[in-house]
């Protein structure tokens, strides 16, 4: 995934939000560069890979130090859809709530991101 510069990532988060603010669905674009560019953050405050974060169908990371995963399935995966990511990556919603809404779907002892989360306030 080619690295997304801040400026184009704020950008792109401005934009979805406020399509979403006024009940619009968010450009596909701005949608899928606001979701790689906070992978991309959160791969920065937490490198490793031990976790897989998944983000249909924009993107994924592999985050979180530990033992590192190399073939099939990671035994740690967070998926979750693109609006849920943005909202937790920029604390709109809380780790918590999402989980129990069942807005993520997280498998594995390491699959629980709420220590690196919010990304941005």
């Amino acid at each position: 995934m080619p690295r997304i510069d801040t400026a184009a990532g704020r950008d792109a988060l401005a934009a979805v939000a406020t399509a979403v603010a006024a009940g619009d669905k968010p450009a596909r674009q701005a949608h899928a560069t606001a979701v790689r560019y906070l992978l991309q953050l959160l791969a920065e405050k937490a490198p490793g890979n031990s976790v897989e974060v998944r983000v249909p169908p924009f993107g994924a990371a592999q985050v979180i130090q530990g033992p590192r995963h190399t073939r099939g399935t990671p035994p740690n995966v967070v998926e979750m859809d693109p609006q849920t990511w943005i909202e937790l990556a920029t604390g709109a919603l809380a780790w918590a709530d999402a989980a129990v809404s069942g807005r993520v779907q997280a498998s594995g002892v390491r699959a629980d991101l709420s220590a690196v989360l919010p990304l941005r306030p």
